[in-house]
């Protein structure tokens, strides 16, 4: 009976412990919707009134916040098209986020190239860089 409770107390002590670990995580995790062809996502941050939305045809982002008291607004963190014309097809682009609450990787599914997105309110925080 001694073996059965201490194996009892031993693995409720590493399930507590694996929880504490996934809680303190800061991504999280975007389900893509099974549509590939749709021209727009929106993926979430781990601001609670911050999304990002992303143009899966051509790699431009907006930083969208949401407001209680209609101060909402949309703030373009990429102002030039990654792929154009003929190349931006829906679904080309997908975002991934990190550990860092305002980076995202940006990935081109095509061809493979990737950015680092970062969304701040300040305009001199935020930006998209290529990643070589």
């Amino acid at each position: 009976m001694k073996k059965i409770l201490f194996a009892l107390s031993l693995l409720l002590t590493f399930a507590v412990h694996a929880n504490a670990q996934m809680s303190e995580s800061n991504t999280r995790i975007t389900a893509a919707s099974p549509d590939a062809h749709i021209n727009y996502r929106l993926f979430q941050t781990n601001n609670r009134w911050t999304f990002l939305k992303l143009d899966t045809r051509t790699g431009e982002i907006n930083h969208v916040q949401y407001s209680i008291d209609g101060n909402a607004m949309q703030y373009r963190l990429n102002d030039t098209p990654l792929a154009d014309g003929g190349d931006a097809v829906p679904g080309r682009f997908f975002l991934y986020p990190t550990e860092n609450t305002y980076n995202f990787i940006l990935l081109d599914q095509i061809d493979g190239r990737v950015w680092q997105v970062q969304w701040n309110i300040d305009d001199d925080k935020r930006g998209v860089w290529r990643i070589y």
